[in-house]
């Protein structure tokens, strides 16, 4: 059974990357029951698995900046019981308005959402770095912007953190022309807003993405700084460039003391789309950090022409010094690990590259591979098992992974226990799943 919505009567020109092969946006929304499998999902397995990413509906200047666009499927009794493509109906995708306002203040229902897709205290929300998040269904329906119950006057992180200790959604909204540049934020397990704090940082800088640990909150203040030039040139580009002079530290904040000082650890110049994981050492006296890093980016133009690798930072309190070091050298971007672990030493680390998943493990050093032939995977996502040991060999990992040889796509799915083996499941999806951005599994 299909049902197909018409919302783009027309897509555009054919002149980046970014409306060419799978990054080309798909034309429609799309609803398709009983999926077709090869292989066996298993029986436990039960939720939702969403991903979000852009899919423009006109030419934009920058892939970061296409409308936001929901691809899920819904797994239940070992079978795919649908799948859903839906643009986020946001307030400006519905009327078009300026991010900001003629004062410099901002619109922040003005918004792409096409960056991530997180569930905390019965919300399930999309997130794009600038907007306010914007709450929606389990079938993809758009709700309206999410606000906190009118407590939250900033934009969202797209990377939250919530702590599987204490339930507590973590993130930072940045964006602001004006000091403050950034402030931190905390929702309690029943996702009321209990922390506003400002930060204070010397310029507007991209700030993507922070870490979490059981006691620390890491914030990343990198070298990448807002350009007024570009940002009124009209052009579309990133309003973001690389700056010599800004300098890179990392600033750590305590849990426990939400309002008390920030400590800044300088660190070579670099930038950091996305963290791994972070965690204390067991003698509280350091903490290490895992991320890919870029040793530069946006000199000249907002464009991909450089790889990141996965580095390891361990900030020393005692010393006041921070040690790096590369942990590979193969280009890859979105880790992710067991959600289980955020902030706790996790073992695994799993990454997209090229033509394969990576799943590095953290602790031994070692790295394994799950090749995919010619099919090009996006970011993979864990899914625990409800029986036996708690543990990230106990389960799953669902990536979408497109075939260019018949352009389409596929649900795959890894068994955690036998990660370089064949995947358990395809879920063949009936249409393209563009190349996107962040997803995650909700479970029943």
């Amino acid at each position: 059974m299909t049902e197909t919505t018409d919302a783009a009567s027309a897509l555009f020109g054919t002149g980046d990357f970014f409306r060419r092969g799978n990054y080309a946006p798909v034309a429609d929304e799309l609803t398709e029951f009983d999926l077709a499998v090869e292989g066996a999902i298993p029986a436990e397995i039960s939720g939702w698995y969403l991903r979000n990413g852009p899919n423009p509906r006109e030419a934009s200047g920058h892939w970061f900046t296409g409308d936001g666009m929901i691809h899920g499927v819904r797994i239940e009794n070992g079978r795919a019981g649908w799948y859903r493509n839906r643009w986020v109906r946001t307030d400006s995708f519905k009327e078009k308005f300026s991010l900001y306002n003629a004062d410099g203040s901002r619109n922040l229902r003005a918004s792409t959402a096409n960056t991530h897709i997180v569930n905390h205290a019965g919300k399930t929300l999309a997130l794009v770095e600038s907007s306010l998040p914007y709450e929606i269904t389990n079938e993809l329906e758009t709700v309206g912007a999410y606000d906190f119950g009118g407590k939250l006057a900033d934009a969202m992180t797209a990377h939250p953190k919530i702590c599987p200790t204490t339930g507590e959604l973590h993130f930072f909204g940045y964006g602001n022309l004006f000091e403050p540049h950034v402030t931190y934020h905390r929702a309690d397990a029943n996702g009321e807003l209990t922390v506003n704090r400002p930060l204070q940082v010397p310029a507007l800088t991209m700030m993507h993405d922070f870490a979490m640990t059981a006691e620390h909150i890491i914030f990343m203040d990198l070298p990448i700084v807002f350009n007024l030039d570009i940002a009124a040139s009209g052009t579309g580009d990133m309003p973001y460039r690389w700056d010599d002079n800004y300098g890179a530290r990392l600033g750590v904040l305590r849990r426990d003391k939400p309002f008390g000082d920030v400590v800044w650890f300088e660190i070579d110049p670099c930038y950091v789309f996305h963290v791994a994981n972070a965690h204390d050492t067991d003698d509280g006296k350091k903490i290490v950090l895992q991320a890919v890093r870029y040793e530069e980016l946006w000199r000249n133009n907002g464009g991909f022409d450089a790889d990141g690798t996965l580095w390891s930072w361990t900030l020393d309190f005692a010393a006041g010094t921070v040690s790096e070091r590369q942990l590979d050298d193969r280009a890859v971007e979105f880790p992710r690990i067991d959600d289980r672990l955020a902030g706790l030493a996790a073992r695994y680390a799993v990454t997209p590259a090229d033509h394969s998943v990576l799943r590095y493990d953290l602790s031994a050093g070692a790295v394994e591979e799950h090749l995919f032939g010619d099919g090009v995977p996006g970011e993979a996502v864990f899914v625990p098992s409800n029986s036996g040991p708690a543990d990230e060999s106990n389960g799953w990992y669902l990536a979408y992974v497109y075939d260019p040889g018949r352009n389409g796509s596929d649900l795959v799915i890894l068994d955690a226990a036998d990660f370089a083996g064949e995947p358990v499941a395809r879920i063949a999806m009936p249409r393209r799943v563009p190349f996107g951005f962040h997803g995650n599994w909700i479970g029943d």
